[in-house]
């Protein structure tokens, strides 16, 4: 049996599995994911794909940190990969440890270190009346891979786009580039497009990260577009990858839009933002998605990453709880991975 916390960060569901997880080998919790990955695969497709998952659902398994700085780790699992950062699901996983008492809650102030596959983070929440508020962490240093490039798209034509870290390794592209408007009303063309742009830029510009070479891309697209509400900086919309994309026919295409504004996409817009001498360090950034609500970003400092020059950025954002739930897998199930259907998974 598999307990788990539903939650969502606003919009987008980050379930975080608090028991049933099995003993996971490694010195640090890069090295339990990989174990993971590994060997119990099966628990992220049966948390992820049907009948327990849906495509644009998020899962996090909650793991004792190596670092003996961290209060908590935690491994991020996605439909096709399993992401070294995500600031959505860190928000969930926050908010599950404290509101459900597994770590202790601090009115009005809980400071936490959590130990992710990208590394150690600083995460401050905000608490009221046994709930939390706000969720805040310093993200491990985001930079530009590429700024400006020329990519080729089949059945696109070439387009301008950025390559960035922010806890993942993002194209980027603006939006009118495809005429299209990063709102949830277009969710299915954005895939398309965003899918599209992924596969091309995999194959043209492919990175990994100096510290981590284990870590590669780019995995994850998102196009950008002028803000429109007022204390609003910018839109975006981010496509997660379901990785069965046909690069050529240039469609076959399955994804999910992020129903947040994303937090490592923040992350790596901010990057490319000061690259372009556009934002500056100690200015917010509040960043909208495609249901209009928003993660503010900052930039705290800059650094280096290898040969890179890059940003510290800080997000922060809310999460809720949705629900508590008991996974069971009998073992006459056909399906003991879940499974997948061409309606919904292409």
């Amino acid at each position: 049996m598999i307990t788990a916390v539903e939650a969502h960060a606003e919009g987008e569901g980050g379930r975080v599995i608090t028991g049933g997880m099995p003993p996971l080998k490694g010195e640090t919790v890069f090295e339990k994911m990989q174990y993971m990955a590994a060997h119990h695969d099966d628990i992220r497709t049966l948390m992820l794909q049907e009948p327990r998952g849906n495509p644009a659902l998020c899962c996090n398994a909650l793991v004792p940190p190596c670092d003996p700085r961290a209060d908590a780790g935690f491994i991020i699992m996605e439909q096709t990969e399993y992401p070294p950062m995500s600031g959505s699901n860190t928000m969930c996983v926050v908010t599950t440890l404290l509101e459900t008492g597994i770590l202790p809650m601090v009115e009005p102030v809980t400071e936490l270190q959590l130990e992710t596959p990208a590394g150690l983070i600083s995460v401050t929440a905000l608490c009221r009346d046994g709930k939390v508020t706000q969720v805040s962490f310093v993200n491990v240093p985001a930079f530009v891979a590429h700024l400006d490039v020329p990519l080729v798209i089949p059945g696109f034509g070439t387009v301008t786009v950025d390559i960035a870290w922010g806890g993942m390794f993002y194209v980027i592209a603006d939006a009118a580039q495809f005429k299209l408007d990063p709102v949830a009303e277009n969710g299915n063309a954005i895939v398309r497009a965003g899918e599209a742009m992924r596969e091309a830029a995999r194959l043209q510009y492919p990175v990994e990260h100096p510290e981590n070479p284990a870590i590669n891309g780019p995995t994850i697209s998102q196009l950008t577009a002028p803000p429109r509400e007022e204390g609003t900086h910018g839109r975006g919309a981010v496509v997660l990858s379901s990785g069965r994309f046909d690069a050529s026919r240039g469609d076959g295409i399955s994804g999910a839009l992020d129903r947040s504004p994303c937090g490592t996409g923040t992350c790596a817009k901010l990057a490319v933002l000061h690259a372009r001498g556009e934002l500056e360090v100690g200015a917010d950034y509040v960043n909208a998605g495609p249901l209009g609500t928003c993660f503010t970003g900052r930039i705290e400092r800059t650094t280096t990453v290898g040969p890179y020059q890059a940003i510290v950025p800080s997000l922060s954002g809310q999460a809720w709880i949705s629900g508590i739930s008991q996974y069971l897998l009998d073992p006459s199930d056909p399906f003991p991975r879940g499974f997948t259907v061409g309606d919904i998974w292409a």
